[in-house]
């Protein structure tokens, strides 16, 4: 039997609903992220307690930059999602860029925005 070089049309209609879910979440998590960073959430208590203030600043600080982090994986991740959303649409979705075999379903399943098997990852380190 021959090798299958892409994922059947309906196969890419099941990915593209699971990335559209995960686009979904992550956008909704991104904008939440960013609300609290620009303090838009409206239950900030910081000039009823200035003194609180003063103790909790070194740790405010510290839970901003691990928030800018995580805001910035987060729009990392939206982007190979609608990177892979581009690669269904033009049927190039699920083929590993290096080998140019097709990623198995599970992987994909996983990490739906991959572009490498395990494998081809594995050699590259």
């Amino acid at each position: 039997m021959e090798e299958k070089t892409r994922y059947s049309d309906q196969e890419l209609e099941e990915f593209k609903a699971i990335i559209e879910e995960k686009l979904r979440l992550a956008k909704r998590d991104y904008d939440e992220m960013m609300n609290t960073l620009m303090n838009k959430n409206g239950n900030d208590v910081d000039d009823t307690s200035p003194t609180y203030k003063v103790l909790e600043e070194g740790s405010a600080t510290q839970s901003k930059e691990e928030l800018i982090q995580l805001a910035s994986r987060q729009q990392k991740f939206i982007q190979g999602l609608e990177a892979a959303m581009i690669r269904i649409k033009n049927k190039t979705y699920g083929i590993d860029r290096i080998t140019g075999k097709l990623i198995p379903k599970e992987r994909l399943r996983a990490v739906p925005h991959a572009t490498l098997s395990v494998e081809s990852k594995q050699k590259r380190k």
